[in-house]
């Protein structure tokens, strides 16, 4: 069954079309990616899984519930680490655990969870004394509430510091592996790519891409980077290999060469080299980062 179903799913604010027509299945179990510029759509899209905005048209389901009909089910089973979010100033990590396991009416103990995101030291602080890494690590442990099915985190890794974002990275796992569905959004493109199965990229209110990364590099066509080592770089090396088929850039950097070219041209590059009289030491390949795909879906080129 999938945790996520949107079909069609249409909004309007006034004169601005939010989302037009996005259809979208995230399976349970899944560490779903949603990436977009701002203003693309991803919070309103968030907003109408959780309830919070009506769709204009087009049907939502949430774990197998209508969104709009079955509001307090859907919202039971899911734990939300929204953007933007408020803290009271004047409880304790502690209390806002409390206040979270009674609302969902849950029976979980404040302090594991508060120990699961490196808080154990500030169970009795007042969160107004909080930095905003402790913020946001506070936020999750309340998310994690209940042992949700689906967990949706917007923007999960605003205002940690590396080691709290890799923390966050083994959250994401470990619920993963546990059968948790998790819905990401966020503008870091590499803490997406390391957790996440799949990516929906999300452009002016149109789902423009659903797949793998590697989906998406092989739809784009970037291919890949190929590092070459040799003895000595030939005279006019970069002008012939630019030459060949497939070949879409060659910069030269001492006895390396980089070459960006599509899968099937790498042996020609090599071969070209040797049969420039160049001895191959050694080559590897660089995959696309996805900073390149994103650029290539959210600013019109796929």
């Amino acid at each position: 069954m999938a945790a996520i179903e949107l079909d069609d799913v249409h909004k309007s604010f006034g004169d601005v079309r939010a989302l037009q027509g996005v259809d979208l299945e995230v399976e349970e179990g899944e560490v779903f990616g949603f990436l977009g510029p701002n203003g693309a759509g991803k919070s309103t899209s968030i907003n109408i899984l959780l309830d919070f905005v009506r769709a204009d048209q087009g049907d939502v389901h949430v774990l197998g519930y209508d969104a709009h009909e079955d509001t307090v089910p859907v919202r039971e089973r899911t734990g939300v680490l929204p953007e933007g979010f408020d803290l009271y100033k004047r409880l304790t990590a502690r209390q806002h655990l409390e206040f979270a396991i009674e609302s969902k009416e849950a029976d979980d103990d404040p302090y594991p969870l508060l120990e699961r995101v490196g808080l154990e030291d500030a169970v009795d602080r007042k969160a107004g004394g909080f930095s905003t890494g402790m913020r946001q690590r506070l936020a999750l442990a309340m998310a994690l509430v209940g042992d949700p099915d689906l967990l949706i985190l917007d923007e999960p890794t605003s205002g940690l510091d590396p080691n709290g974002a890799r923390e966050l990275r083994d959250i994401v796992e470990e619920e993963a592996e546990s059968g948790t569905t998790v819905f990401f959004s966020s503008h870091i493109l590499g803490q997406v790519e390391a957790v996440c199965d799949r990516v929906g990229i999300i452009r002016e209110g149109e789902l423009v891409a659903v797949d793998s990364i590697e989906g998406l590099r092989d739809a784009v066509g970037s291919g890949s980077t190929l590092v070459v080592e040799v003895d000595e770089v030939p005279d006019d090396a970069a002008h012939r290999l630019k030459s060949l088929d497939g070949i879409e850039n060659v910069s030269v950097n001492g006895r390396s060469l980089r070459v960006g070219c599509s899968d099937d041209a790498k042996t020609t590059v090599i071969d070209e080299l040797e049969g420039m009289g160049a001895t191959v030491e050694d080559f590897s390949t660089e995959e696309a980062p996805l900073e390149d795909l994103f650029a290539a879906y959210t600013e019109g080129e796929a």
